[in-house]
């Protein structure tokens, strides 16, 4: 008689070999209706495990993947590089990080990414949300096969991933509107404001949150609706420019996403500059800040985000405990008087 196989398990439970053996290891990162399912394919194949086998099993390396947006956007290139850099000693324990890149705000892109991830051969994904009917679909067939999900920097509603790593972005756009609120004084006018894409969760709260203060507390500035430039420095520019010469009464801006070099470039068109508050800190944004150029940074660590996201897969997959507030990240605030 041909003995059942840990395959043979997975495949009459409909799950991945990673699930069959996180059920087998004893592993509580896996839902209790697949944790069922998987130990009655085990009982009706008559299963028993080869503890040879299983020991092997258990010396198999770790492996998680993440993807990130491509492009010239700072942010996710320093983000990327702290992904490296923190996963590179994890090798010797038995950890692989896999870094990948997709084209930035295309959901179609990432959903392709994330339906051929070979899900019996890895442990978890992390991703940059693009908040498309395709990527919801593709992540609820990952969580179906109980791979771990995490959302990285832009989310996801929740009850679609395992956890988000990032800023709570209506704190950080409410942040945003605090600063220019105060910057701006009692003089009323418009708030320019550009953003990269609000198909984007993050951008999108950070644009609510940034109104719901103005409506609250500064209601003699009107934020404009956003230029959606795609974190694309040359749109941001020349979107920017044009509604700066068609627009009277702007009296700051604020860009909430990436392409700043355009946003900056487009400062130089005016002869009054008024007061700016980008997003993130990079060697371009603190060289602006140094020279007078925008008034304030609101910054998200790269390299705690990494580590985060690093240690929150490797709790998810392990079934450990995961210490929300350790691994949480702030929001910070930087003048040039308090540069780093």
């Amino acid at each position: 008689m041909t003995r059942s196989t840990i395959h043979d398990v997975a495949r009459v439970a409909n799950v991945s070999l990673s699930t069959v053996d996180r059920v087998l290891n004893g592993r509580n990162s896996v839902r209790q209706s697949t944790r069922e399912k998987v130990e009655e394919a085990v009982r009706s194949l008559g299963y028993v495990r080869n503890t040879a086998a299983a020991n092997l099993s258990r010396q198999r390396r770790t492996r998680f993947v993440f993807l990130l947006p491509g492009g010239a956007n700072s942010f996710m290139r320093n983000l990327e590089d702290a992904v490296v850099s923190y996963a590179k000693p994890l090798i010797a324990e038995g950890v692989d990080v896999v870094v990948r890149t997709v084209p930035a705000f295309d959901g179609a892109a990432l959903s392709r990414e994330l339906n051929a991830l070979d899900t019996d051969a890895l442990d978890g994904v992390a991703f940059v949300a693009v908040d498309a009917p395709e990527v919801r679909d593709a992540v609820q067939m990952l969580r179906r096969k109980d791979l771990p999900v995490v959302t990285l920097v832009s989310d996801l509603p929740p009850d679609l991933r395992a956890h988000f790593i990032g800023i709570d972005n209506i704190w950080a756009g409410r942040t945003a509107g605090r600063l220019l609120g105060r910057f701006c004084g009692a003089t009323p006018g418009k708030i320019a404001v550009v953003a990269g894409a609000l198909m984007m969760q993050d951008h999108a709260a950070r644009y609510a949150g940034f109104r719901q203060v103005l409506t609250e507390d500064f209601p003699h500035l009107e934020p404009l609706p956003p230029i959606e430039a795609r974190d694309d420095a040359q749109l941001a520019e020349g979107r920017l420019t044009d509604l700066l010469a068609s627009t009277d009464g702007i009296v700051g801006i604020y860009s909430l996403g990436a392409g700043n070099r355009g946003v900056v470039a487009a400062l130089k068109t005016i002869r009054s500059v008024p007061p700016v508050v980008v997003h993130e800190l990079t060697e371009h944004s603190r060289d602006w800040l140094l020279k007078g150029e925008i008034d304030a940074v609101i910054r998200q660590d790269p390299a705690r985000e990494a580590r985060s996201a690093v240690r929150t897969l490797l709790a998810l997959s392990l079934g450990k405990h995961l210490n929300k507030d350790e691994n949480r990240v702030g929001i910070e605030i930087f003048l040039r008087d308090n540069l780093p």
